[in-house]
């Protein structure tokens, strides 16, 4: 069995690399590895007549596979003696909070974030709200690689202790006065706002903090049917949620991916707001606050924000790919606040995970404080010229990166024609059959030009 556990969480082709047979297999060993450290031998035991079992809360954005996936892994869920909370469409970072709100043992997202619609996944909170260490992932890797062999040793209760299944009727509304609750005092009134919701998870809870803030909302791409999630919407394009700032003359916009953990802005003249711009203006009105000397962000993240940085006496720290790393590096030095460029921005000391609502919220609350557009806010980072060209790879070959001689030779040789001006970063999706090629240089034009020839180069090389 290949590696099941990408960079967040399982991901595969709905209904045929991720079944709901595996499925199934990971409710049992999630619930189980997330779980076990309850009192007595196994995750369930009886007490004086009374039924212990594990609490997990379910939760899955709008894709038309998520109705399949959601009853297969309550199923396996039950199988071991779960209490299943089914919290419906709800954000990643929903369950992240509610998991803890609600004092649960686990918690587990069904989403595949801003991948295709015919993707899905699933990934696991624990009781803290906190995505799963490697060492907890391989754990559940390992009893479901068992369990396929046919080597299934996990409890099976019998009786009044098969699990059970409870609907979350609240679970969007306890999200929401949550979100309201890290901005208090915020009044929005007189700014006209764009949400873009890219048919996602966002759809419902979106609209409604903001509304509820007072601001002019408009909202698209909120209707979701199942088969449009990220259509042509959503932080992976964000052209409509742009043209409709213009066409409006909103004050900003703001778009979420799928699954709702990372949205990216527009500011009144629509320009993009990256990650990167987020967390400078988030980080620098912290700073002024007392309130930070430090962010934490990945490799991938501009030199512009690192400048920008140092002007104003932040530190900045670097990570590997992935909001874990940030996670890891944050809670490692009770730091709080980091994310990524492609808009995971992650708040410690509200939530456990990125959650694009909030980012968003903490976004206009500085407009209203400063009484600054956007735009003023985000010009005082100046973003080098970065590029970023996908190569399609299939996975079983990405490890071939790091030893082809002719992907080696190219990357030496632009890296001398770069001339210590630059910075390439090449590195496999860990959730996409993908290798992105990012570079960073004084001029547009060539670090484009080098970065579609090494992309075509490593894309010819390993297929």
């Amino acid at each position: 069995m290949g590696k099941l556990f990408g960079t967040d969480g399982v991901r595969g082709v709905a209904n045929t690399e991720l079944t709901p047979e595996l499925a199934f297999l990971l409710g049992r060993a999630g619930a189980y590895v997330l779980t076990k450290e309850k009192p007595g031998d196994t995750a369930i035991q009886a007490n004086k007549g009374l039924k212990i079992a594990p609490k997990v809360l379910l939760g899955k954005d709008s894709r038309v596979s998520g109705d399949m996936l959601e009853a297969a892994l309550t199923a396996g869920l039950c199988s071991i003696g779960a209490q299943v909370y089914c919290a419906g469409v709800v954000p990643s970072p929903a369950v992240a909070f509610l998991v803890r709100h609600y004092k649960l043992d686990a918690g587990v997202m069904i989403s595949a974030s801003h991948n295709p619609m015919a993707d899905n996944g699933i990934k696991f909170f624990s009781g803290e709200g906190y995505k799963l260490p490697d060492a907890l992932e391989d754990e559940i890797e390992t009893l479901v690689s068992q369990a396929q062999q046919g080597n299934d040793t996990l409890p099976r209760p019998t009786g009044a202790e098969v699990g059970t299944v409870e609907i979350c009727k609240t679970a969007s509304q306890d999200y929401a006065a949550f979100l309201l609750e890290t901005v208090p005092g915020l009044t929005l009134e007189g700014l006209k706002i764009v949400l873009d919701c890219a048919n996602g998870a966002t759809s419902e809870v979106a609209p409604i903090v903001f509304k509820n803030l007072g601001a002019d909302v408009h909202v698209i791409n909120n209707e979701p049917d199942g088969v449009n999630i990220n259509k042509n919407c959503g932080s992976t394009h964000m052209d409509g949620m742009i043209a409709q700032v213009k066409q409006i003359n909103a004050d900003a916009g703001f778009a979420f991916d799928g699954d709702g953990d990372r949205m990216l802005a527009a500011d009144e003249t629509g320009e993009e707001m990256d990650g990167d711009a987020i967390l400078a203006v988030c980080g620098l009105k912290m700073h002024e606050r007392g309130e930070l000397d430090e962010i934490v962000v990945t490799v991938m993240s501009n030199q512009g924000l690192e400048i920008f940085c140092e002007k104003n006496n932040i530190k900045l720290f670097r990570t590997a790919v992935g909001d874990r790393y940030v996670l890891e590096k944050m809670l490692a030095d009770n730091l709080p606040l980091g994310g990524e460029q492609s808009g995971h921005v992650i708040f410690k000391n509200h939530n456990t995970t990125g959650d694009g609502i909030l980012s968003a919220l903490k976004l206009a609350e500085i407009m209203s404080e400063k009484k600054a557009s956007l735009s003023q806010l985000k010009n005082a980072m100046e973003a080098l010229p970065q590029v970023l060209v996908n190569a399609t790879v299939p996975n079983n070959r990405k490890p071939e990166l790091d030893t082809n001689e002719a992907i080696q030779k190219t990357q030496a040789k632009i890296i001398e024609q770069m001339a210590g001006e630059g910075r390439i970063l090449v590195r496999p999706s860990g959730t996409e059959p993908l290798v992105r090629v990012m570079l960073e240089g004084r001029s547009k034009e060539k670090i484009q030009e080098w970065a579609n020839e090494l992309a075509s180069v490593i894309q010819l090389q390993l297929n």
